[in-house]
Protein backbone atom coordinates (compact mmCIF):
# COMPACT_ATOMS: atom_id res chain seq x y z
CA UNK A 1 0.00 0.00 0.00
CA UNK A 2 1.00 3.59 -0.60
CA UNK A 3 -0.20 6.86 0.91
CA UNK A 4 -0.71 9.93 -1.28
CA UNK A 5 -1.21 13.30 0.40
CA UNK A 6 -2.17 16.51 -1.39
CA UNK A 7 -1.91 19.59 0.82
CA UNK A 8 -3.12 23.01 -0.28
CA UNK A 9 -3.66 26.25 1.57
CA UNK A 10 -6.93 25.09 3.13
CA UNK A 11 -6.92 21.31 3.44
CA UNK A 12 -4.85 18.16 3.08
CA UNK A 13 -6.30 15.08 1.39
CA UNK A 14 -4.81 11.74 2.54
CA UNK A 15 -5.44 8.66 0.39
CA UNK A 16 -4.42 5.06 1.00
CA UNK A 17 -3.95 3.21 -2.28
CA UNK A 18 -3.86 -0.55 -2.71
CA UNK A 19 -3.15 -1.76 -6.22
CA UNK A 20 -4.74 0.99 -8.32
CA UNK A 21 -7.62 1.76 -5.96
CA UNK A 22 -8.10 4.28 -3.15
CA UNK A 23 -9.29 2.11 -0.27
CA UNK A 24 -9.50 4.80 2.43
CA UNK A 25 -9.17 8.56 2.69
CA UNK A 26 -9.52 11.46 5.08
CA UNK A 27 -8.96 15.22 5.22
CA UNK A 28 -7.14 17.47 7.66
CA UNK A 29 -6.24 21.13 7.66
CA UNK A 30 -3.66 22.38 5.19
CA UNK A 31 -0.10 21.61 6.30
CA UNK A 32 2.48 24.17 5.24
CA UNK A 33 6.03 24.03 6.69
CA UNK A 34 6.24 27.82 6.48
CA UNK A 35 3.46 28.10 9.03
CA UNK A 36 3.60 24.82 10.98
CA UNK A 37 6.51 23.23 12.77
CA UNK A 38 7.70 19.65 12.41
CA UNK A 39 6.11 18.86 15.77
CA UNK A 40 2.74 20.32 14.72
CA UNK A 41 2.74 18.34 11.48
CA UNK A 42 3.71 15.14 13.29
CA UNK A 43 0.92 15.69 15.82
CA UNK A 44 -1.62 16.18 13.05
CA UNK A 45 -0.59 12.91 11.40
CA UNK A 46 -0.58 10.87 14.62
CA UNK A 47 -3.80 12.33 16.06
CA UNK A 48 -5.92 12.86 12.95
CA UNK A 49 -4.60 10.91 10.00
CA UNK A 50 -3.60 7.50 11.35
CA UNK A 51 -6.74 6.94 13.52
CA UNK A 52 -9.07 7.91 10.68
CA UNK A 53 -7.40 5.79 8.02
CA UNK A 54 -7.50 2.60 10.12
CA UNK A 55 -4.24 1.40 8.62
CA UNK A 56 -1.12 -0.11 10.14
CA UNK A 57 1.64 2.43 9.56
CA UNK A 58 4.07 -0.44 8.95
CA UNK A 59 1.96 -1.59 6.00
CA UNK A 60 2.57 1.63 4.08
CA UNK A 61 5.57 1.07 1.81
CA UNK A 62 5.70 4.59 0.37
CA UNK A 63 4.34 8.06 1.18
CA UNK A 64 4.06 10.69 -1.55
CA UNK A 65 3.38 14.10 -0.05
CA UNK A 66 2.66 17.08 -2.29
CA UNK A 67 2.24 20.36 -0.47
CA UNK A 68 2.22 24.12 -0.59
CA UNK A 69 5.44 25.48 0.87
CA UNK A 70 7.41 22.27 0.24
CA UNK A 71 10.36 23.99 -1.44
CA UNK A 72 13.62 25.75 -0.58
CA UNK A 73 14.54 22.99 1.90
CA UNK A 74 11.25 23.39 3.77
CA UNK A 75 10.23 20.01 2.36
CA UNK A 76 12.65 18.46 4.85
CA UNK A 77 10.41 19.64 7.70
CA UNK A 78 7.54 17.64 6.26
CA UNK A 79 9.72 14.66 5.35
CA UNK A 80 11.00 14.37 8.92
CA UNK A 81 7.50 14.69 10.35
CA UNK A 82 6.13 11.97 8.07
CA UNK A 83 9.14 9.73 8.80
CA UNK A 84 8.47 9.92 12.53
CA UNK A 85 5.13 8.19 11.94
CA UNK A 86 5.68 6.01 8.86
CA UNK A 87 9.05 4.70 9.97
CA UNK A 88 9.48 1.95 7.37
CA UNK A 89 8.13 3.78 4.32
CA UNK A 90 10.00 5.40 1.47
CA UNK A 91 9.04 9.08 1.70
CA UNK A 92 8.94 11.58 -1.13
CA UNK A 93 7.96 15.21 -0.50
CA UNK A 94 7.39 17.64 -3.38
CA UNK A 95 5.54 20.85 -4.09
CA UNK A 96 1.81 20.86 -4.71
CA UNK A 97 2.63 22.29 -8.14
CA UNK A 98 4.63 19.20 -9.14
CA UNK A 99 1.72 17.14 -7.85
CA UNK A 100 -0.64 19.08 -10.09
CA UNK A 101 1.68 18.66 -13.08
CA UNK A 102 1.99 14.90 -12.55
CA UNK A 103 -1.77 14.57 -12.06
CA UNK A 104 -2.66 16.65 -15.12
CA UNK A 105 0.08 15.75 -17.58
CA UNK A 106 1.37 12.39 -16.38
CA UNK A 107 4.67 11.89 -18.20
CA UNK A 108 3.87 14.25 -21.06
CA UNK A 109 4.92 17.89 -21.41
CA UNK A 110 2.32 20.57 -20.69
CA UNK A 111 1.23 23.69 -18.86
CA UNK A 112 -0.10 22.84 -15.38
CA UNK A 113 -1.91 25.25 -13.10
CA UNK A 114 -3.45 25.32 -9.65
CA UNK A 115 -6.49 27.51 -9.05
CA UNK A 116 -8.02 27.03 -5.63
CA UNK A 117 -7.53 29.12 -2.50
CA UNK A 118 -4.32 30.30 -4.18
CA UNK A 119 -3.09 30.00 -7.76
CA UNK A 120 0.12 28.81 -9.37
CA UNK A 121 1.43 27.67 -12.75
CA UNK A 122 4.34 26.02 -14.50
CA UNK A 123 5.62 24.42 -17.65
CA UNK A 124 6.35 20.72 -17.06
CA UNK A 125 8.50 18.68 -19.46
CA UNK A 126 7.07 15.30 -18.45
CA UNK A 127 9.69 14.77 -15.77
CA UNK A 128 10.09 18.02 -13.87
CA UNK A 129 9.05 21.65 -13.74
CA UNK A 130 11.32 23.58 -16.08
CA UNK A 131 9.69 27.01 -15.96
CA UNK A 132 7.75 28.66 -13.18
CA UNK A 133 6.26 32.11 -12.68
CA UNK A 134 6.15 32.97 -8.98
CA UNK A 135 2.54 33.24 -7.75
CA UNK A 136 3.55 35.90 -5.14
CA UNK A 137 0.60 35.22 -2.84
CA UNK A 138 -2.79 36.90 -2.79
CA UNK A 139 -1.43 40.35 -1.88
CA UNK A 140 0.90 40.62 -4.87
CA UNK A 141 -0.43 37.90 -7.17
CA UNK A 142 -2.41 34.64 -7.00
CA UNK A 143 -4.54 35.98 -9.83
CA UNK A 144 -7.81 34.11 -10.36
CA UNK A 145 -7.61 32.29 -7.04
CA UNK A 146 -10.34 32.19 -4.41
CA UNK A 147 -8.35 34.54 -2.19
CA UNK A 148 -7.74 36.96 -5.06
CA UNK A 149 -11.40 36.99 -6.08
CA UNK A 150 -12.49 37.38 -2.47
CA UNK A 151 -10.15 40.32 -2.06
CA UNK A 152 -11.56 42.06 -5.13
CA UNK A 153 -15.14 41.24 -4.17
CA UNK A 154 -14.70 42.84 -0.75
CA UNK A 155 -13.01 45.86 -2.29
CA UNK A 156 -15.76 46.32 -4.87
CA UNK A 157 -18.55 45.95 -2.33
CA UNK A 158 -17.04 48.27 0.27
CA UNK A 159 -16.18 50.91 -2.35
CA UNK A 160 -19.73 50.73 -3.77
CA UNK A 161 -18.62 49.40 -7.13
CA UNK A 162 -21.36 46.77 -7.22
CA UNK A 163 -25.17 47.04 -7.06
CA UNK A 164 -26.54 47.90 -3.63
CA UNK A 165 -28.71 44.76 -3.61
CA UNK A 166 -25.59 42.61 -3.90
CA UNK A 167 -23.93 44.47 -1.05
CA UNK A 168 -26.98 44.01 1.16
CA UNK A 169 -27.23 40.33 0.20
CA UNK A 170 -23.55 39.76 1.00
CA UNK A 171 -23.63 41.30 4.47
CA UNK A 172 -26.92 39.61 5.30
CA UNK A 173 -25.52 36.22 4.28
CA UNK A 174 -22.17 36.40 6.06
CA UNK A 175 -23.24 38.51 9.04
CA UNK A 176 -19.98 40.42 9.06
CA UNK A 177 -19.42 44.13 9.58
CA UNK A 178 -16.82 46.03 7.52
CA UNK A 179 -14.75 46.40 10.70
CA UNK A 180 -14.80 42.64 11.28
CA UNK A 181 -13.69 42.00 7.70
CA UNK A 182 -10.76 44.40 8.10
CA UNK A 183 -9.82 42.68 11.35
CA UNK A 184 -9.88 39.22 9.72
CA UNK A 185 -7.72 40.34 6.82
CA UNK A 186 -5.13 42.42 8.67
CA UNK A 187 -5.01 41.01 12.19
CA UNK A 188 -5.93 37.32 12.14
CA UNK A 189 -4.21 34.18 10.83
CA UNK A 190 -4.83 32.83 7.32
CA UNK A 191 -6.44 35.86 5.65
CA UNK A 192 -6.22 34.09 2.28
CA UNK A 193 -8.46 31.30 3.49
CA UNK A 194 -10.86 33.87 4.90
CA UNK A 195 -11.11 35.74 1.60
CA UNK A 196 -11.41 32.54 -0.43
CA UNK A 197 -14.44 31.67 1.68
CA UNK A 198 -16.43 34.25 -0.29
CA UNK A 199 -16.01 32.43 -3.62
CA UNK A 200 -19.39 30.64 -3.19
CA UNK A 201 -21.08 34.07 -3.16
CA UNK A 202 -19.54 34.83 -6.55
CA UNK A 203 -20.67 31.46 -7.88
CA UNK A 204 -24.21 31.95 -6.57
CA UNK A 205 -24.40 35.35 -8.26
CA UNK A 206 -22.55 34.47 -11.44
CA UNK A 207 -25.42 35.75 -13.58
CA UNK A 208 -24.92 39.28 -12.25
CA UNK A 209 -23.05 41.44 -14.76
CA UNK A 210 -20.76 42.97 -12.13
CA UNK A 211 -19.86 39.56 -10.70
CA UNK A 212 -19.19 38.04 -14.10
CA UNK A 213 -16.98 41.00 -15.00
CA UNK A 214 -14.99 40.61 -11.78
CA UNK A 215 -14.41 36.88 -12.28
CA UNK A 216 -13.53 37.24 -15.95
CA UNK A 217 -11.07 40.04 -15.20
CA UNK A 218 -9.29 37.96 -12.55
CA UNK A 219 -9.05 34.98 -14.91
CA UNK A 220 -7.73 37.27 -17.65
CA UNK A 221 -5.10 38.55 -15.22
CA UNK A 222 -4.05 34.97 -14.52
CA UNK A 223 -3.56 34.15 -18.19
CA UNK A 224 -1.78 37.40 -19.03
CA UNK A 225 0.52 37.51 -15.99
CA UNK A 226 1.28 33.79 -15.78
CA UNK A 227 0.31 31.60 -18.72
CA UNK A 228 1.65 34.04 -21.31
CA UNK A 229 5.14 33.26 -19.98
CA UNK A 230 4.88 29.72 -21.36
CA UNK A 231 4.38 28.33 -24.86
CA UNK A 232 0.61 28.66 -24.61
CA UNK A 233 0.09 28.66 -28.37
CA UNK A 234 1.50 25.14 -28.61
CA UNK A 235 0.26 23.62 -25.36
CA UNK A 236 -3.17 23.53 -23.75
CA UNK A 237 -3.55 24.92 -20.24
CA UNK A 238 -4.55 22.36 -17.60
CA UNK A 239 -6.00 23.12 -14.17
CA UNK A 240 -6.38 21.55 -10.74
CA UNK A 241 -8.51 23.25 -8.09
CA UNK A 242 -11.99 24.10 -6.89
CA UNK A 243 -12.11 27.58 -8.47
CA UNK A 244 -11.16 26.31 -11.92
CA UNK A 245 -13.58 23.40 -11.60
CA UNK A 246 -16.63 25.35 -10.41
CA UNK A 247 -16.09 28.43 -12.61
CA UNK A 248 -15.13 26.37 -15.65
CA UNK A 249 -17.45 28.13 -18.11
CA UNK A 250 -16.04 31.56 -17.34
CA UNK A 251 -12.52 30.13 -17.24
CA UNK A 252 -12.94 28.72 -20.75
CA UNK A 253 -14.40 31.99 -22.02
CA UNK A 254 -11.56 33.99 -20.52
CA UNK A 255 -9.05 31.58 -22.05
CA UNK A 256 -10.66 31.99 -25.46
CA UNK A 257 -10.51 35.77 -25.18
CA UNK A 258 -6.82 35.67 -24.30
CA UNK A 259 -5.88 33.19 -27.02
CA UNK A 260 -5.36 30.21 -24.71
CA UNK A 261 -6.83 26.71 -24.92
CA UNK A 262 -8.11 24.82 -21.90
CA UNK A 263 -7.18 21.16 -21.53
CA UNK A 264 -7.98 19.01 -18.50
CA UNK A 265 -9.73 20.62 -15.52
CA UNK A 266 -10.11 18.64 -12.29
CA UNK A 267 -11.23 19.58 -8.81
CA UNK A 268 -8.59 17.38 -7.17
CA UNK A 269 -5.27 15.83 -8.25
CA UNK A 270 -5.94 12.56 -6.43
CA UNK A 271 -7.12 10.45 -9.38
CA UNK A 272 -4.27 11.67 -11.56
CA UNK A 273 -1.69 11.04 -8.85
CA UNK A 274 -3.00 7.54 -8.19
CA UNK A 275 -2.65 6.82 -11.88
CA UNK A 276 0.84 8.35 -11.96
CA UNK A 277 2.15 6.39 -9.00
CA UNK A 278 0.57 3.04 -9.94
CA UNK A 279 1.62 3.02 -13.60
CA UNK A 280 5.32 3.05 -14.50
Amino acid sequence: MILIADSGSTKTSWNVVSGETVIDSTETEGLNPYFQSEENITLCITDKVVPRLHVDTQAIRAVYFYGAGCAYNKEEVVRRAVARVFTTANIEVNTDLLGAARALCGREAGIACIMGTGSNSCFYDGLQIVRHVSPLGFILGDEGSGADMGKHLIGHLMKDMMPQRLKESFFALYRLTPAEIIDHVYSRPHPGRFLAGFAPFLLQNADETSVRRLVMNRFKAFFVRNVYKYDYRRYKVNFIGSIAFHFIDMLKESARRTGCRIGLVAASPVDGLVDYHTHA
